[in-house]
């Protein structure tokens, strides 16, 4: 695809927003660290930079995600390390029976589905994550297909699950309208997103793509309003909202390593996931 952008101007976005988020309470020399790297920055500093600061491209969700398969499982990432945990509670709850997992990726959420005894269905567009999956989840079923247009007969599923992926939807009304349509009426629905904040602050996700090359794939901004809107039109009642806060942990190999103190100050307390659960009301 035809956007790209450097690193360097990422490094600078990152110095900007920690300097803002701290200028009033941070000590000096911290101060005195973000202007004097934002200065080197600035001037085309790009040492040691990934990839020396080279451009990052944009790839569609097909390509970027038969790139990132290969690694997605092996790098520790803040998002899932804060979700999961909310997830798999809710996941708890049951009761057990059929379940979709909406945009399975690699198969994390359809192993935690399978392992609590949920029958479980896995859908996914790449074929590459599709293959991971099926050997992670040798006890799922597979289907190829878009969250958009899911697979599945209506009201097939007790519970449908899709985790870190309405992100990539410029419009999610689709997607929930597709998870309440195969979920069973007394059935639940548990979306995990990107929190609206960390995609309207950081933008992508990048993740290195070849060697030291860096890629992302597009995500889009869904406010709570969206998702209101979006579960008041497919039926849905939500039941739960759950923001957990970034933990800490910077992607390893990334661009914020680099400025790990001004990364670590730019996210601190703040939401970088959300995690609903909708119910769809039972027949009358």
């Amino acid at each position: 695809m035809g956007n790209e952008f450097r690193v360097r101007e990422l490094v600078l976005g990152i110095e900007g927003l920690a300097l803002l988020r701290t200028a009033i309470d941070a000590d000096e020399t911290f101060l005195n660290e973000r202007v004097a790297e934002i200065r080197k920055f600035a001037a085309g500093g790009e040492e040691g930079l990934p990839g020396g600061g080279a451009a990052v491209n944009e790839l569609d969700a097909a390509a970027g995600y038969a790139a990132w398969s290969s690694i997605y499982d092996s790098l520790p990432s803040s998002f899932i390390e804060v979700e999961e945990p909310v997830v798999q509670r809710l996941l708890d709850e049951g009761p057990v029976g059929a379940a979709l997992d909406a945009a399975c990726g690699t198969g994390r959420t359809t192993v935690a589905l399978t392992s609590r005894g949920y029958r479980t269905i896995g859908v996914d567009q790449s074929p590459e994550m599709l293959e991971k999956a099926r050997q992670k989840a040798p006890e799922a079923e597979f289907r190829r297909g878009r969250l958009e247009n899911l697979p599945l007969d209506d009201a097939s599923v007790d519970l449908a699950v899709s985790t870190l992926a309405m992100t990539h939807l410029s419009d999610l009304t689709e997607g929930v309208a597709e998870l309440a349509r195969v979920v069973r009426p007394g059935g639940r629905v548990i979306i995990s997103d990107l929190h609206p904040f960390v995609v309207t602050l950081q933008g992508q996700c990048l993740f290195v793509q070849g060697e030291d090359e860096l890629a992302f794939v597009r995500n889009y901004v869904h406010l709570p309003s969206h998702y209101i809107a979006a579960f008041a039109s497919a039926g849905l009642t939500v039941r739960a909202c759950f923001e957990p806060v970034f933990n800490g942990r910077l992607a390893p190999g990334g661009y914020e390593e680099f400025i790990a103190d001004a990364a670590r100050a730019a996210w601190d307390g703040i939401p970088i996931v959300v995690v609903w659960e909708a119910v769809k009301p039972a027949a009358q």
